[in-house]
């Protein structure tokens, strides 16, 4: 049977040991990826010879032999060894130009994580509780069931001091799919309203998220006036972390919500192919385009539309679907001025709405180009 690989997160509530096990993990883990990167790096510039993965290993190996070392056999040699997969992910990531060159890991940065496999169940859920290896069992809040098996585990702590657990598990493709007689419907998103559809309906952006940014605003401010290293600045970066949190986890919350009604509701819908990493180089409209996380958003639609059924049809980032009139197809290069948000027709004396009228004609063209393929 046909498999399919989701991810699950969820918190953990490990007591003070098994903190200590988790950080001494992440601690170690990062020691062996800066260790690795710098043989790697200082190989190259004096030999111009390339370090591979599987030497890396093998260094390990012998590098836990000697005494001075012997703590990195306190913590999971797993994750140990996924460090350094991550590491030579990482040259490979350079060597394809899809990234900088790997830089080192701070022990300052208050967000870390290291992976783990699932070797002979040494990850399994128990009741209300996590077995991890070298940590034992953790408390865990699972907040939705799944049927599957689990690939590998992910234990990370983010910036404001809590503790998660994020599971890639294995599952029958067939028991996700879901039938799907859903409309057809076109989006266009904006930066004032989240998105206008072709059906003239229109979804907002969390209003809580603008009280929460001048919150965001006050914190920060409070924060730079502490001492450095002082224990009130740890107490102040934390109460920033906590709102940078709350607002993660809302904005993720909407799209979850938003994105999943769509597919549920619609067989077909139509998006622009919007050039989002060009579009950001206007620092005028960066920071208002990274706050909505359109790219978040389109990834949910499209693993979530496979899921449940539906196409995902998109439209050409230069089709002009704010400028063309959605009754005759006249041109109006007039609206290209984003400040237009309504305008009639010099043609036809329509009255439309700039978000409203894109949609149709995005969801227009979508089944054109469709039809032509």
């Amino acid at each position: 049977m046909d498999k399919y690989t989701m991810g699950f997160k969820f918190r953990i509530y490990p007591n003070h040991a098994q903190q200590e096990l988790i950080n001494r993990t992440l601690g170690c883990c990062r020691f062996v990826f800066n260790h690795f990167l710098a043989i790697r790096r200082d190989e190259w510039t004096a030999n111009h010879k390339s370090v591979t993965y599987n030497q890396t290993s093998a260094m390990l190996t012998d590098l836990k032999r000697y005494e001075e070392y012997s703590w990195l056999k306190e913590v999971d040699s797993m994750a140990l060894q996924e460090s350094l997969k991550n590491l030579d992910t990482a040259y490979q990531n350079f060597f394809k130009h899809q990234a900088k060159y790997p830089r080192f890991k701070s022990k300052h940065n208050h967000s870390q994580s290291y992976r783990t496999r699932n070797q002979s169940k040494g990850v399994r859920i128990v009741g209300n509780r996590i077995k991890l290896p070298k940590i034992g069992a953790v408390k865990i809040k699972q907040s939705r069931e799944f049927d599957g098996r689990i690939l590998n585990a992910t234990v990370s702590r983010n910036a404001s001091g809590k503790y998660f657990v994020s599971l890639c598990v294995e599952l029958d493709r067939g028991s996700l799919l879901k039938t799907n007689d859903g409309g057809e419907i076109g989006i266009d998103v904006g930066l004032k309203e989240f998105y206008s559809d072709s059906n003239g309906n229109t979804v907002a952006n969390p209003r809580i998220l603008r009280r929460l940014t001048r919150k965001l605003v006050r914190e920060q401010r409070r924060l730079s006036r502490k001492m450095p290293r002082s224990v009130n600045r740890d107490k102040a970066r934390i109460r920033v972390a906590r709102v940078h949190e709350r607002i993660s986890n809302i904005r993720r919350d909407f799209l979850h919500k938003t994105s999943t009604a769509l597919v549920r509701q619609n067989k077909t819908i139509a998006i622009e192919h919007l050039q989002i990493k060009n579009m950001m180089r206007n620092h005028k409209l960066a920071r208002a385009i990274s706050d909505v996380s359109w790219s978040e958003f389109f990834r949910q639609l499209e693993y979530k539309a496979e899921l449940h059924g539906s196409e995902i049809l998109k439209v050409d980032t230069f089709y002009p679907s704010s400028q063309t009139c959605s009754k005759c197809g006249y041109q109006n290069r007039e609206t290209k001025n984003l400040g237009i948000r309504d305008w009639t027709c010099p043609a036809c004396g329509s009255h439309h709405d700039r978000d409203a009228n894109a949609a149709i004609n995005i969801l227009r063209k979508a089944i054109e180009q469709k039809q032509v393929a």
